[in-house]
Parts: C-alpha cells; sequence; structure tokens
C-alpha cells in the first residue's frame, strides 16, 4: 500500500478506529497486527522474515540484558553479525557474486539465486541493531514485552522507509495510552496534507522530467537537457522522500505517536556538513552514533578522522543499494565532509560574508549535492559518465528550450520558499486549538485536496524512491 493511495487511507481510518476502540492493554497489539497486514501487503511470504527479525532480537536483546562482560560482548557480537547477515543474503549476495564473477571472468550467473529484496529490510535491520547495542551500553533496558518490541520495529508509517526510530525516543512513549489531543489532530493533519503535496505535485511531476532525460537522452542531448534532467531528479528525490516522512510523522501523531524530524531543509544548508545534519537525519545520525564514532570518529588524529569519515560514508552509501554507484555516492560525500572539515582547520571559522556571501555557500553545496545525485540516479557506472559528460560538455548545437513543467514548479517551489520560509503558515495551521481551529484544518484540507485533484500525476505511479531500501 502506498502512501499516496486511497486503499492505504482505508486502511489507516479503520486501523486508528480500532486502536481508539479497544481497551488500552489491546491497542498497542491491534497496531502490530496492522502493521503486520500492512507489511503483508506487500508480499505475505515475507512476513516471516520480519517475524523472524522481530523474534530473533528480541531475544537477544533479554539475553544481553541479563548477562555482562566478555559473554555480553559476545552475544552482541552475535547479533549484529547475524543482522548484517541477513541484510547481507537479502540485499547483496548478488552484488558481491556479481563483482567476484566480474573479477574471476565468469559467466555472471555461476552462482545466481533468485532472492527477493524484502522491502524495508535496511531499516529494520538498523533499528533492531540500534536497540541491541543500546541494551549491551546499558543506555536502555531490554523489553520484556514481546508486543512493544515488535510494535517498535513494525510500526507501520516508518516500516518501509523510515524515519530510522531510536529505541530510547520510542519505548518511553509507551508508558500509557496517549490519546491525540485536538493540537496533534491538527498538526497530524497538517504534516500529512504537506507530505502528500510534495510527493503527488511536486515529486511525481519532477520525476517525469527526469525519466525523460535518464531513459532516453543519456549520451545523445547536450549539456541543458542533462542538467535539467539531474536538477529534477534533485528535487524529485528530496520532495519524494520528505514527503514520505511528512506522512509517517503525521500518520502517527495522529495514532498519538511521536516521530522527530528528519528533513530541515537540506537545500539551504551552508556547507556539505550542515546538509547532513538536514538531510535523512535518522541515518546520518544512527552512522555517526552507531559506525563513525566507534570506529573512533576524530579522537586519533586527522588522518584516522579521514578514513573514517570515508568508511562511514562508504558504507551508507552501500547501505542504500547493492551497487557500485550507491558506494561512490557515499565516497564522494565522505571526500566532500573530509575537505570541508581541512578546510575548517585552516581557516577556522571564516565569517558568514554577509547575504551574498550566505547565497553563494548554499548555492555551492546545492550544486555539489546535485552533482552527487548522478550517481545515485543512474543504473550503473557507465552512465553515470555518459552523463557527467553531458553535463560538462561543451555545446556543439543549439540548446534549446527549457520545459515549460520544469520552469513552472521549480518557481513555485521557489515560491513556496519565501511563502513559508519560517514555516509562519505551517504553525498558523498547527496552532494550538481554538474557535477557529476547525475552519483553518478544514479549509486547509479542502483547498490541499483540490491542489492534488489539480495538479497530481494520476496517469502515472511513481513509488516512493526509498521504497527500495
Amino acid at each position: 500500500m502506498l502512501f499516496n493511495a486511497l486503499t492505504f487511507w482505508a486502511f489507516f481510518a479503520l486501523v486508528a478506529l480500532l486502536t481508539f476502540s479497544v481497551p488500552a492493554r489491546l491497542s498497542r497489539a491491534v497496531l502490530v497486527a496492522a502493521s503486520f497486514a500492512f507489511y503483508a501487503a506487500w508480499n505475505p511470504m515475507l512476513v516471516l522474515l520480519l517475524g523472524g527479525c522481530v523474534l530473533f532480537n528480541y531475544a537477544t536483546g533479554l539475553a544481553i540484558g541479563r548477562t555482562v562482560g566478555q559473554s555480553a560482548r559476545v552475544l552482541l557480537t552475535f547479533t549484529v553479525s547475524a543482522n548484517l547477515g541477513l541484510l547481507g543474503v537479502f540485499k547483496y549476495y548478488g552484488f558481491f557474486v556479481g563483482t567476484l564473477t566480474g573479477l574471476l571472468h565468469m559467466p555472471p550467473d555461476s552462482f545466481a539465486l533468485r532472492i527477493v529484496l524484502p522491502v524495508a529490510i535496511s531499516f529494520y535491520t538498523f533499528e533492531s541493531i540500534a536497540y541491541n547495542v543500546d541494551v549491551f551500553h546499558r543506555r536502555l533496558i531490554a523489553r520484556t514485552s514481546l508486543v512493544d518490541f515488535a510494535l517498535f520495529i513494525s510500526f507501520f508509517p516508518h516500516l518501509v522507509a523510515g524515519p530510522i526510530i531510536r529505541p530510547a525516543h520510542f519505548f518511553p512513549q509507551l508508558a500509557d495510552r496517549r490519546l491525540p489531543t485536538a493540537d496533534d489532530i491538527a498538526w497530524g493533519i497538517t504534516q500529512a496534507l504537506k507530505g502528500l503535496i510534495k510527493k503527488t505535485i511536486f515529486a511525481d511531476n519532477f520525476a517525469v522530467i527526469a525519466n525523460i532525460y535518464f531513459d532516453t537522452q543519456v549520451g545523445r542531448a547536450g549539456p541543458l537537457a542533462a542538467w535539467i534532467g539531474v536538477l529534477a531528479f534533485s528535487m524529485q528525490i528530496y520532495f519524494d522522500f520528505s514527503g514520505y516522512t511528512d506522512i509517517a510523522r503525521g500518520c502517527a501523531r495522529l495514532l498519538g505517536y511521536d516521530f522527530p524530524p528528519n528533513f530541515e531543509r537540506p537545500y539551504l544548508a551552508h556547507d556539505i556538513a550542515e546538509f547532513w545534519r538536514r538531510w535523512h537525519i535518522s541515518l546520518s545520525t544512527w552512522l555517526r552514533d552507531y559506525l563513525y564514532i566507534p570506529l573512533g570518529g576524530n579522537r586519533h588524529g586527522t588522518v584516522r578522522t579521514y578514513a573514517n569519515l570515508l568508511i562511514t560514508m562508504g558504507l551508507g552509501g552501500l547501505w542504500h543499494g547493492a551497487s557500485w554507484n550507491f558506494v561512490v555516492w557515499g565516497l564522494f560525500h565522505g571526500v566532500l565532509l573530509a575537505l570541508h572539515r581541512a578546510w575548517r582547520a585552516w581557516r577556522g571559522n571564516p565569517p558568514a560574508g554577509g547575504r551574498i556571501g550566505r547565497a553563494a555557500s548554499v548555492a555551492c553545496t546545492f550544486l555539489l549535492v546535485t552533482i552527487g545525485w548522478v550517481t545515485f540516479r543512474a543504473p550503473d557506472f557507465a552512465t553515470t559518465l555518459r552523463v557527467l559528460a553531458d553535463m560538462f560538455a561543451r555545446p556543439t548545437q543549439p540548446s534549446g528550450a527549457i520545459p515549460t513543467a520544469f520552469i513552472t514548479l521549480l518557481g513555485t517551489t521557489l515560491l513556496w520558499l519565501l511563502i513559508d520560509r519560517d514555516r509562519r503558515l505551517q504553525a498558523w495551521l498547527a496552532q494550538p486549538a481554538g474557535a477557529w481551529a476547525t475552519l483553518r484544518i478544514a479549509s486547509a484540507t479542502a483547498l490541499a485536496l483540490l491542489a492534488i485533484e489539480l495538479f497530481a500525476r494520476t496517469d502515472i505511479v511513481v513509488p516512493f524512491i526509498y521504497f527500495q531500501f
């Protein structure tokens, strides 16, 4: 079920009705059952995999919580290895085997296995690892309730594409069932509507423009077409993923749960480090806390720090997909972060430089991030090189006109940034309940649905990009 489909919203309404109709002790069980039903809609057989992951990590968490010293460390190592092994078999087997057969000049299908990539496996394995690590470090008490733990892993608003929820943030919310207040309902509806608009109007329309270039024009078009295609994908992936997160956070709040923000206007970042503090925040902080810091972080000298950045971002790229393209994308950002760190070490913390200087730094950061998206979107490395060659080629013929749809979408995006630059409109819509609260929400809902009806792409189906991870 896609978040932008009517079937999902019928499902969500039924789940909300059941959740708040049953006694408090049963409401979490209802949500677990609903979450597994939601996952079964993708592939019923893969519910066994999700259930097995829940049972395994529930048991290991209890075992780690009951042991100390070297025994606990051995259990943690086994648990993390098992989770990574699960991820490796289902997501990376073909990648590693393909690389090996290529190096050995063997037929590509020499060790081929028909393995289906389970939806959301990257997300729920990372959450399982974080849970066991936190229990080991005594930052968290192992949950004795299987229902509570199953809800943490499988809760359907964040199951498929995040945000990656930290156990220390989620479990305290289970202490008492909290019915959504009028403010929660206003905020949740506003957030979900904003996400639907991002996905159906912006992301899907940008996707059409990006797909025209990447599917039909690579290697045969000039620089203008290449830049339009790449910029369109840069906007598509932001609106697509942040739109999903907005819907997930809105749905969770309507069910009485709070998810942390996952995007904070990353394309307005002044440097690459700030970009990663604003983009996919749940993943970037997970990589920092569970990979970069355990590797040593910046505590063992400059060379080790740069190596840790490259390792962390390279593995972060590989997390996104079983392809060398994703590894290169991660390493590209690792290099940018290392260069930024070196620059700051050399120049210190330079002054902002006024509005022009700040605008230039934002534009430079956005340009570098956009170039990096080429390896993310291209199906293979050869296509990546052809796209980059198109982008930086010397024009040999008239460039042609910029598509009107592209100009309109960019203009609308900039207009929205100006109108809501301080999120005043969103804050006004979600402000505490009052005499006009119902009218505000009803009017916003009607206008949002009208905009979706008029401008959404209903003639095509564009899956959420991060569903493949």
